[in-house]
């Protein structure tokens, strides 16, 4: 493995090489470091088994069709013809996490060794080219982050309380396993002890930017980091499982490095704990179920003890309607939250109370939590010489429905708020200096677009578009251009829940291991009767058809009775499909084949 000695503090970090070169062979991948060439290993195009080279020779690259640089291993996943090894293909240094380069992965690649897809039954191809288009979904997968030199799953205050030399180990091995996208691709090469080429990754957000102050440049880092447990798209994966997992669950760092100290606040956001479904059907609003289950106190029992155990004190803040489906499982949120004593639980109803563009009325939020925000100890603070002077004991989770809009808003003004108390503790302000005043009006446009790109990124991940409501988070109120870019989004997201999302889940379900292949399995075309993409199109076509020839006949009206009562059996033939259409949304909808819901 290669550990490098940090002279400045004379301890040890490993660190993964950060190029390699690919060698494609008849019967073998070979990749190996450009830096130590003798530190390389080899993949078998016939089955996928994997050789490392112990001897401290230089390969041999006579023979090779094909010679490339890639920028780190991923993973590696079998399937029913074989082997499929995901490798970097290009990245984008995208700026520091303390002093350690980040980059954010710009494309990726899986290198086939399915040599065993000849001996496959038909059936058995059917489901090996489907799982392939996953592959190439997974390829696609927005906000991947890494680090060749440290890992980026820890926040400050977590890696303060590491014990000595923990830097000296694998990345994958310091890395919280809640936040590596592909922990569960890493197996094989685990097992062959390739350390040194195993790159673990991050999804989430990484933002960066510079301010001045006193003359004295702070640096804010902003780093999401979404949990695995329960990955997956914005309608196939809601609520909790029975574990007490929560969808979309993202831990964010809000970090400032100014003079000589560090500081960073902590918050988190999640789905509503509980079991609940809102299953696509074409409709804009799927109607939204709560599932009875005896295990459901539980449940919510559960997610609550680890957040705890992990965070300290936690405040609930549930930013959802008080009325229709919303309301009925907010009700349902705030009648679990009163079994829980040790947990604060606050309702506050985003839309009503900060209608009209009246978002100041965050403060009120504020003022209801200032009390017990204030002894969680507000952030977590250490000197340049690594002393602590301030932990902070608690967390603030946030929620709406979908985590993602009206959460992100608020999430950015409490950070707001951190990010003042902090810079006065640093006596970069005075207590009566806020930021937002200080700060020129291009260095606050630096901070808050970090949290407007930040709320893209993780909105993408999530919904496939972004962020709602952003023009709130950048100028303090809604704009035309704003509710114009919102109503576009929301439209992109009705198309892919509706049609996309099936496909996309499956393919989180496949590379996080949720579904394994297996040749005893059921075919996944088997388990699912009905075929979306085949009937979309049908159903399209008949719409459209009806609707072009009642509109032709509605013009010929006025010529005779007969053309009349033409259109009028033409309308109520496409009233009836409309009808059609709309009682057989599900099975319209694209659906996931591998899992369903879980």
């Amino acid at each position: 493995m290669e550990i490098e000695t940090d002279s400045s503090t004379e301890k040890k970090h490993f660190k993964v090489f950060s190029e390699l070169e690919l060698q494609e062979f008849q019967d073998k991948f070979v990749i190996r470091s450009l830096q130590f060439p003798d530190r390389a290993f080899s993949i078998a195009r016939s089955d996928g088994t994997f050789h490392v080279n112990v001897t401290g020779e230089v390969v041999n690259l006579e023979g090779a069709s094909k010679v490339y640089t890639v920028f780190g291993i991923a993973g590696s996943i079998r399937l029913l013809a074989g082997t499929y090894v995901l490798v970097i293909t290009s990245r984008k240094e995208v700026g520091a996490y303390l002093g350690y380069p980040v980059f954010r992965v710009m494309s990726m690649k899986f290198l086939s060794c399915n040599e065993g897809l000849k001996n496959l039954t038909n059936q058995q191809k059917k489901d090996e080219a489907y799982f392939q288009t996953l592959l190439r979904t997974v390829e696609e997968t927005p906000g991947l982050y890494y680090s060749y030199e440290t890992d980026i799953t820890l926040n400050l205050q977590r890696r303060y309380k590491m014990a000595d030399g923990w830097m000296s180990k694998p990345i994958w091995k310091q890395a919280d396993p809640r936040f590596v996208w592909n922990r569960n691709i890493l197996e094989e090469l685990i097992e062959n002890k390739v350390d040194e080429f195993i790159v673990p990754l991050l999804q989430g957000s990484f933002q960066m930017g510079q301010l001045k102050l006193n003359n004295l440049t702070s640096t804010i880092t902003l780093i999401s980091r979404r949990c695995t447990r329960r990955l997956g798209t914005r309608m196939w994966r809601r609520g909790a499982n029975l574990e007490g997992d929560t969808a979309n669950f993202i831990e964010t760092e809000q970090l400032l490095e100014y003079d000589k100290f560090k500081s960073s606040f902590l918050q988190v956001r999640g789905s509503i704990p509980l079991l609940w479904e809102q299953i696509v059907d074409l409709s804009y609003k799927p109607h939204l179920s709560v599932i009875e289950h005896e295990d459901t106190p539980m449940v919510v029992k559960r997610h609550f003890h680890d957040l705890m155990q992990r965070y300290g004190n936690t405040i609930a803040v549930d930013l959802t309607d008080k009325h229709g489906n919303e309301g009925q499982l907010s009700l349902a949120f705030a009648t679990e939250m009163e079994k829980l004593p040790d947990v604060r639980y606050v309702s506050f109803d985003f839309h009503q109370r900060c209608g009209g563009s009246n978002f100041e009325s965050l403060k009120l939020l504020y003022d209801e939590i200032a009390d017990d925000f204030d002894k969680q100890g507000r952030y977590f603070l250490q000197t340049s010489d690594g002393e602590l002077v301030e932990e902070q004991k608690g967390v603030v989770r946030s929620n709406c429905i979908d985590c993602l809009d009206r959460t992100n808003v608020t999430q950015s003004y409490l950070a707001r708020i951190s990010l003042n108390q902090q810079l006065q503790r640093m006596c970069a302000l005075t207590s009566s200096e806020h930021v937002c005043t200080f700060t020129g009006d291009e260095d606050l446009e630096i901070y808050r677009n970090l949290w407007v790109n930040q709320g893209d990124e993780i909105s993408l991940e999530y919904s496939g578009t972004n962020a709602l409501k952003g023009d709130i988070v950048r100028y303090g109120k809604q704009t035309i251009s704003g509710l114009i870019k919102d109503g576009i989004s929301a439209l992109s997201r009705y198309y892919l829940n509706n049609f996309q999302d099936g496909i996309r889940q499956d393919a989180i379900d496949l590379i996080s291991g949720n579904y394994t292949v297996s040749g005893n399995r059921p075919s996944p075309f088997q388990l699912n009767k009905f075929e979306s993409r085949t009937l979309f199109p049908v159903a399209s076509v008949l719409l459209i058809g009806s609707l072009t020839v009642t509109s032709i006949t509605l013009n010929r009206a006025s010529q005779n009775a007969q053309t009349v009562i033409s259109s009028v059996i033409c309308a109520g033939a496409t009233a009836g499909m409309m009808a059609l259409v709309k009682a057989n949304g599900r099975q319209i909808c694209s659906r996931p084949r591998l899992c369903g819901l879980l």
